[in-house]
This record gives C-alpha cells, structure tokens and sequence, in this order.
C-alpha cells in the first residue's frame, strides 16, 4: 500500500482589473473579551459620541455664535452646513481609507484631527476662520462613525453581532439626542466656545486607550487613487448638501444658484455612478447596493433619521421663540427622547442575537410606533402645551427609534457577506446622515409654506364680523391680535410638519419588510494564516 501526497488545486486567478474579494470572515483575531473588550468599547464609543454630539450641539448655541461674531442668520447658517458637507464627502470613502491604512491607523488619525480641529473652532474669531476649521472637523470627523461600527462588529464574536450593533446604536441615536441639552446648558452657563472645547479630554482620551488596547486588523491594500471618483464624489455630495441646507431660505429653484448647483449636482451623480461601476479600483463600490436588504434598509435609516431629526430641528425653535423655554429647558426636552433608547437599546440588541427572531416585524412595530408617537407630538403642539405635553409624545417617539435602529443594523450586517460589512455600514452611516439632510430641508419648507398658508387664513377669519373679535379689541390693541394670530399659524405649521414625519415613517414599514431575513455568512476565521491542507489517497 502506498500513500500518494497531492496538494489542493490553488484557487483560479481572477481576471485581470479586478481586485479578488476577501472571504467572508470575521477575523478571530480581532475577537476581545473580557477588560481589554471593555476598553475598546469605551474609546470607540467615546469617538463616537464626539461625532454624533458635534452634528447638533451648534445648532442651539447658533444665535449666540451669530451675535459674538457679527454674522448674520445665513452666514451663521454655515458653521453648520460646512461640517455636514466635509462630513458627508468623506463618509463614502471610508471603507477605501481603512482597506489603504488600516482600521487603526486611519481611526486614530481621525479622532486626533477632529479633536485639534475642534480646539481651533474654539479659538475662532472671526466666522470665516470657525467655518474653515469646520470643515476640517467635519472631513476628519466623516469616517468616525463607519469605522467606530467596523470595529466593534469585529471586537465582538458573530453570535453577539446583536449586542455590538446596539452599542453603536445608543451612540449613533444618543449622540444628536444629547447634542442640544449640552449646547443649551453649555450657552446659557459658560460661553459658545465651550461646545468645541469639550471634545478636547474625551478625544485625548479615546486615543490614549485605543493605542494601546485596540488591534490593528493587518489590512493594507495599495491600490490606485481614483481621483476621478474623489473629484465626482466631492461635487455630488457638495452641491447636494448646499441645495438641501440653501434651498429655502433661496426660494429654491427660483434661485439662479440653486439651479446650477441642481444640474450639476444630478451631472455629477450620473458620470460618478457610470465611473465607479467601470473603475477596476473603485473609491465607492456601489455595487453593494444591488443588494435588496443594504437598499431597502438604506432607505428605511433615511426615514428613520427624518423621525429623529424633525424634532431635534423643529421643536427648539417652537419651543423657545414661542413658548419662552430657556435654552437648557429646550435641550432638556429633546434630551428626554434619548430615555427609552438608553434603557431599551441593549436588551433589544439581545434580543436580535437570536436567530429565530424575524427583525423585520420588529423595525416595522418600531417604525409604527415612532409614527404613531410623532402624530402625538402634533396634537400637543398648541400655544399653551407644557413641558409634560412634549415629554410623553417625544418618550413613545423614542421607544419606537429603540426598537428600529439596532435591529436594522443587525438585519443589514447578516445579509452580507462579511467582507462587504465596511461597505455596508459605510452607505447605512452616509444614508442616515442624508436622511437628516433631506428631512432639515424638506419639514423647514413644509413649516414655512403651512405658515404662510395658516396666516392667511386665520387673519382672513379674524374679523370684526365677529363678536368675540370686537370684544378682543375692546380691551387689546390691533398688535396683540396680530401676534395671537402669528403664534397659532406657526403652531399649526409645526404640527404640520410633525405630522409629515409621521407619515414617511409609516410609508417605510413596508421598506422594513424587504429586508429580508438573510442569515450572512459571518464566520470565525483562524487567528494565524493557514497554508492549504495535503490531502492523502490510498491504491
């Protein structure tokens, strides 16, 4: 008997311009557990929350930053747009910029950038120079997020994917829940300069325990550049970002700018779509979409980011202008929506770690309950509602978010494969972030038209026709009439507007459903590179 020694048939070459994908595994050597797991979730977290709190935290301090440097309401405006641009730029190429220089490396760099960028604004003192240290904040801040959800996907074991999704998920929803409440007390008792200061010691420290506890995944691919795809991607995204933020207040396309910017926006967008799906090396592998569960549950984060970010932009200026809150009573409000997802969060992400749990039921429940909670948050919006009348329907808005977002996340990362996982999560970060783009825009222009449309009707109403106008009048002057009537077109434009979040949240239930139940092919690789095994026959 003899023993013939044949080695395994090396796996076919791929065609020439096209880079081989790596298998679809999630690397055990980057599986942590017990003090040192507890470390890099704590850094990574930490950097997080730096990103997440930035994108709302100006938005209350706006008027005082407006009135220290001499800016106007449209000026001021782009402390804000500037950082969501670079932002929202960068996002996309993420996955392209962890595979170039390492998930550690580039992760690192980033929060170092967006922690100096965020001591310059701080030392801003002129608008020009705040909105440039913004945009760089905002292009070293684009990829924190996307590569924070990377990293704890791989930290933890695949049968825990629920768990590690729900501890991105109370960044990811916390983050602009609390941005408002720390902008608010952080106005009112210390200076705007502080919103930028404050994330100096926690992006110091986020670095300091992920160098020395976070492991680099060994991943370097030397690619070409494509610049071609970097250049259509910056025009896209950036004209884009400014039709969204500029539109209104330039009456759309009554403006010549905004026109143009349109074209060249949708110009843009075709050629980069036709380049990257050419491109043997592309800067954003598009083709990740073709799959129906990242499509569907793109559009789903959209929707859901319309829910989050209607009140987060609505509700402050309602409540403040109108109502007389303080700045801190307005970010308290919206901080009370962040309660139900910081005690629900973590046992639903345990929940979705159960295979036999459909998670499509469960984002669509969640979805018809944020619904449900934003149409409440209509009926209680009248010129005479109190605190406790936007804290209960802002509780059920945030109970359904709990039950949306991680689950979606979870449901998304198993029905791809794991080496389109950076991929994916890049395009749900970019999605939820253009969601909120898309809904700024869209309920401020709801708001403005239902306004003007409310004031003419309620002024043609008010008449001395009727009785109860001239005994108004008896005692009041013409002006107070007229403000009564301002007031309550603006509530009624408010509640408008809440109520067309309600309804895109209700019309993405079905979205929800498409997902699918994909089970992915998350796997554990070995720790060290194995050389294919000899197979032995007999005669």
């Amino acid at each position: 008997m003899t023993t013939a020694l044949q080695p395994t048939i090396p796996p076919p070459i791929p065609p020439a311009g096209r880079r081989r994908q790596p298998p679809p595994v999630v690397p055990a050597s980057l599986i942590e557990f017990g003090s040192r797991r507890a470390f890099v979730v704590a850094g990574v977290m930490l950097a997080a929350l730096l990103q997440t709190v930035d994108l709302t935290i100006v938005n209350v301090a706006l008027p005082t930053i407006q009135g220290s440097l001499g800016a106007t309401v449209d000026e001021g405006a782009w402390v804000v747009t500037a950082y969501v641009i670079a932002n929202v730029v960068v996002l996309p190429m993420t996955p392209w910029l962890q595979a170039r220089f390492g998930r550690k490396n580039y992760f690192i760099v980033s929060i170092l950038g967006f922690t100096l960028a965020s001591l310059l604004c701080g030392f801003a003192g002129t608008l020009q120079s705040l909105i440039l240290f913004r945009i760089v904040q905002g292009a070293f801040g684009g990829g924190l997020l996307a590569t924070a959800q990377v990293i704890l996907r791989q930290t933890f074991s695949p049968e825990e994917l629920g768990t590690s999704q729900s501890i991105f998920a109370l960044g990811t929803i916390l983050g602009p829940s609390l941005g408002p409440t720390l902008g608010g007390v952080i106005t009112d008792q210390l200076s705007w300069q502080w919103i930028f200061d404050i994330n100096v010691l926690p992006g110091v420290l986020a670095v300091a325990i992920l160098w020395m506890f976070l492991r680099d995944d060994g991943r370097r691919e030397r690619a070409p550049i494509d610049v071609a795809g970097i250049v259509l991607l910056i025009l896209t995204v950036g004209t884009l970002q400014y039709v969204l933020d500029q539109g209104q207040r330039d009456d759309w396309f009554s403006s010549a700018t905004i026109v143009s910017c349109t074209l060249i926006c949708l110009v843009a967008l075709t050629s980069f779509i036709v380049w990257e799906l050419r491109t043997p090396n592309p800067i954003v592998d598009l083709r990740v979409l073709g799959r129906r569960a990242v499509a569907a549950g793109a559009f789903v984060m959209m929707a859901s980011a319309g829910v989050i970010f209607s009140a987060l932009l609505l509700l402050p200026q309602f409540t403040i202008e109108q109502l007389g809150f303080t700045n801190t009573a307005a970010g308290l409000l919206i901080g009370i929506r962040a309660l139900p997802v910081a005690l629900l969060t973590l046992p639903i992400g345990r929940l979705a770690n159960l295979r036999r749990l459909d998670l499509r039921y469960v984002i669509a429940g969640g979805l018809a309950i944020a619904a449900l909670g934003t149409f409440a948050l209509a009926r209680n919006t009248t010129t005479v509602s109190d605190f406790a009348a936007f804290a209960i329907a802002l509780l059920i808005v945030g109970t359904g978010i709990a039950f949306v977002y991680s689950p979606l996340l979870v449901a998304i990362l198993r029905a791809v494969p794991a080496a389109d996982g950076a991929k994916a999560s890049a395009f749900i970060v970019l999605f939820f972030q253009l969601g909120g783009s898309f809904a700024s825009a869209a309920f401020v222009t709801i708001f403005e038209r239902r306004e003007q449309f409310y004031q003419s009707v309620l002024a043609g109403s008010e008449t001395l026709a009727r009785p109860v106008v001239r005994d108004f009048l008896a005692h009041h002057s013409l002006a107070v009439l007229a403000g009564l009537v301002g007031a309550q077109a603006e509530a009624l434009a408010y509640a408008d507007a809440y109520r067309a979040a309600g309804i895109v949240a209700l019309l993405a239930v079905p979205l929800a459903l498409l997902i699918g139940r994909g089970q992915g092919s998350w796997k554990r690789s070995p720790a060290k590179n194995v050389p294919p095994p000899i197979e032995s026959g007999s005669m």
